[in-house]
């Protein structure tokens, strides 16, 4: 038997993308062997490396299913247990994790962030955390400077991107959009430990507490076209993508 490589695909380069690029990702769970809080997240869950923490994360990859850069995939781990905690006893890192995965949830389903009605509510119940797998949403990137030197640079998630801001109807139709490089990045390298309004970068230190976006100021861009329906539930996917 021989193999034949002549029609394999050519290794991607290690360029990345532009900081400040706006994309439409899907996000697949890889299990990491412990189990979660809900029965549907068994072995669901990845431990931090750091020798006797606490922490358990969601390991996740997301891949660019639109635009120029499709098929480009990025890595990215949040906090969903353990490590730092606040007055209350709730990690901290849960609570940032947490803000991320409602506004993934928004994104995907073109829900008003400020919509507090009954359908809205029970669009953002989860059975567990596996149903995020295959989410679908719009995102700015960012690129995150590498804490070793034997480690490139990677690229992280900047922030979700919602409905009612502008780029947000043409990022889920696929358009290019120009990147908006962000200024925290060109100040100072971002870190694991660098607090974020979107954080769980998967470090095993959990950032100090952000305002989750819901609690903000609601935007007041221009007048927008109409946000496009919710994408279509990938098969097998969870009944809260059905939108």
């Amino acid at each position: 038997m021989t193999f034949d490589m002549n029609n394999a695909e050519l290794p991607r380069g290690t360029d990345l993308i532009p900081d400040g690029s706006f994309v439409k990702l899907r996000m697949e769970i890889r299990k990491g062997g412990i189990d979660g809080a809900s029965p549907f997240d068994r072995e669901l869950l990845k431990a931090a490396k750091t020798p006797g923490s606490d922490v358990r994360m969601l390991d996740c990859e997301f891949t660019v299913v639109a635009g120029p850069h499709s098929k480009r995939k990025l890595w990215q781990s949040f906090t969903v247990a353990g490590g730092k905690v606040d007055e209350q006893g709730v990690s901290i890192g849960w609570k940032i994790s947490k803000g991320m995965f409602r506004a993934m949830i928004d994104s995907a389903l073109g829900l008003d962030p400020h919509d507090m009605g009954e359908a809205a509510k029970a669009k953002r119940i989860l059975r567990g955390l596996a149903d995020l797998n295959g989410i679908t949403f719009a995102a700015k990137l960012r690129i995150e400077p590498a804490n070793d030197p034997r480690y490139g640079d990677n690229n992280r998630i900047d922030r979700v991107v919602l409905p009612g801001e502008a780029e947000y109807p043409r990022i889920m139709a696929g358009e290019a959009l120009a990147p908006q490089p962000s200024q925290r990045a060109a100040r100072q390298p971002a870190t694991g430990n660098t607090p974020s309004a979107w954080g769980g970068t998967g470090a095993p230190a959990s950032p100090a507490p952000a305002a989750r976006v819901w609690e903000r100021p609601a935007p007041t861009p221009p007048a927008q076209p109409p946000a496009p329906p919710a994408q279509a539930p990938l098969a097998g996917g969870p009944t809260w993508l059905n939108g």
